[in-house]
């Protein structure tokens, strides 16, 4: 496929072609594709029953604020991608788990990581070139 032309039909006109800003998904895009919800989904892709408490979670994704994993967390629940168990313990234990719909999204991700390892050498090569010319 190197050096071929490559013909996708990709539909995001879902609010009409002249209305990017109107387009009802694209809140979801922006926070999947934002510094640290991939991170923390992969994270507890990798845990043992896609489940970590919040303290190891923070660890596990290492450099995230406290304040921006509990704003990630928060969206990705509200998005329905994680559920939040509170235990009634002292202290208070807090995991996350991936729903089956955050399962799911595994799925276009890999495809989406598999592209990028597959294209990273061509990719860094642009780069180069790119550079030299700049």
């Amino acid at each position: 496929m190197k050096g071929e032309a490559v013909n996708v039909e990709i539909s995001i006109d879902a609010a009409g072609p002249l209305a990017p800003d109107l387009c009802p998904v694209r809140p979801l895009l922006d926070r999947m594709a934002d510094k640290w919800s991939l991170l923390v989904i992969a994270r507890l892709a990798e845990a043992s029953g896609n489940r970590l408490r919040f303290s190891k979670l923070m660890r596990a994704v290492g450099g995230i604020s406290q304040r921006m994993l509990t704003t990630t967390l928060r969206n990705l629940e509200r998005d329905g991608l994680v559920t939040r168990d509170v235990f009634a313990e002292v202290p208070p234990r807090v995991e996350y788990e991936l729903t089956e719909r955050g399962k799911s999204f595994l799925i276009p991700v890999r495809t989406l990581i598999g592209w990028l390892e597959a294209n990273w050498p061509d990719i860094q090569r642009s780069r180069e070139l790119y550079d030299q010319n700049d």
